[in-house]
């Protein structure tokens, strides 16, 4: 009789047992570790095309980055151009008017060359933060991703950069005319000489 209780007890855990790994085996798929629980993709075909229409509005300040960025190239190589055709007639003239008036330019024009470079870094900047913002609205759109402040910063910084490149570029401008002698245009011109016969 003990035999069969203990036989009983014995059968009634390993059935207890087999119940509790045959629920293990049928806990529910979240319980189990998933790496991707946080990226969750939505192919819903709505999410992505409003995806899309968000990420793109940013595009329109890259195109004008790219615009600036073209017409600040454009002015560097004219004034590299200008500094070069500057030193070479500086170099084989012996006035000494010209040749002070032309480490006078050649000052300005180093000064508008790094300018010009430092106009061109922050466009490059801006462009870069913007496109690190399309990139934080798509995923913050299309996964769990929570990246809307960083895309907020990111932009906000890409703004900032293109005033600051603006402004420089307005600096640029207004230094290229500071070395042009305007008072020479409204001075009365020198009377001809008379030709001797």
């Amino acid at each position: 009789m003990a035999r069969k209780k203990g036989g009983a007890a014995v059968c009634g855990r390993a059935l207890c047992a087999t119940r509790a790994a045959g629920d293990n085996r049928s806990l529910p798929a979240p319980a189990l570790h998933r790496p991707f629980d946080t990226m969750n993709l939505a192919f819903d075909s709505s999410t992505i095309t409003h995806s899309i229409q968000l990420a793109v509005a940013p595009v329109f300040l890259l195109t004008a980055v790219a615009g600036m960025i073209g017409a600040v190239a454009g002015r560097l190589a004219r004034i590299i151009d200008r500094a070069r055709v500057v030193e070479d007639r500086a170099r084989h003239s012996d006035e000494a008017e010209f040749l002070e008036r032309a480490v006078i330019e050649l000052g300005y024009l180093r000064t508008r060359g790094r300018m010009a470079n430092g106009c061109i870094g922050l466009l490059t900047l801006c462009g870069f933060l913007i496109g690190v913002t399309i990139i934080l609205l798509f995923l913050g759109e299309t996964t769990d991703f929570r990246g809307h402040t960083w895309a907020l910063a990111s932009f906000l910084s890409g703004v900032l950069s293109f005033l600051l490149a603006l402004v420089l570029f307005f600096v640029e401008t207004v230094m290229a005319t500071r070395i042009l002698n305007f008072h020479m245009l409204r001075s009365p011109l020198p009377a001809p000489v008379p030709k001797q016969s």
